[in-house]
């Protein structure tokens, strides 16, 4: 028996408002749901970029950042980040760190299907081999960080509009993914604080 997975539904101020399951939320209506973003690292400074499985219903296809995802309710963010690069991925975290805690964004696909999302974004470091699971990720490959943000930065890499807004804010912390400092959680969203 499968257990249908729950978002957590957010206000505009990052309080929970209750939950509802996940394939019910992303359509042309979509509420605010608390997400995340991660950007995946390895010692010299290459991230890790996935192309969304052609089956995704929302941006299928899509080159993005590393993985997203969503906190189940009651889970806490940072371990929602690694439950999910364990399953997408097969890779370890070593560090998770928290960067742009407040970040939220809306799109809307040509279809009308919507993504809005309180999704704050953390930097992963790993030292492994990336094993794609198939059901959600097409294809991975590194790239140097700069390469990547300047590509983004410049319009010459197409990629997923979430991804297209974090980049500029993240190169505001430094042009070295390295040495950014972490966030504090106290700056999480209230439904994120657990």
């Amino acid at each position: 028996m499968t257990i249908e997975e729950h978002v957590v539904l957010v206000d505009r101020d990052g309080r929970a408002l209750g939950t509802a399951p996940k394939t019910s939320v992303h359509g042309r209506e979509t509420p605010l749901h608390l997400a995340f973003s991660s950007y995946v690292f390895d010692h010299e400074g290459h991230v890790l970029l996935t192309r969304r499985a052609d089956h995704k219903l929302t941006w299928p296809g899509v080159w993005t950042n590393s993985c997203c995802g969503h906190p189940l309710p009651g889970e806490a963010l940072e371990w929602a980040v690694v439950r999910r690069l364990s399953y997408e991925l097969g890779l370890a975290a070593e560090r998770v760190d928290l960067l742009l805690p407040a970040f939220a964004y809306r799109a809307v696909m040509a279809n009308g299907i919507v993504e809005h999302e309180l999704c704050p974004v953390y930097r992963v470091m790993v030292d492994g081999p990336v094993a794609p699971n198939p059901e959600e990720v097409g294809e991975a490959r590194w790239m140097p960080w700069k390469e990547f943000a300047e590509g983004v930065q410049s319009g010459l890499l197409a990629i997923s509009p979430w991804c297209r807004e974090q980049v500029p804010l993240l190169m505001e912390l430094g042009s070295d993914p390295l040495t950014w400092k972490p966030a504090s959680p106290a700056d999480l969203p209230l439904a994120a604080r657990l």
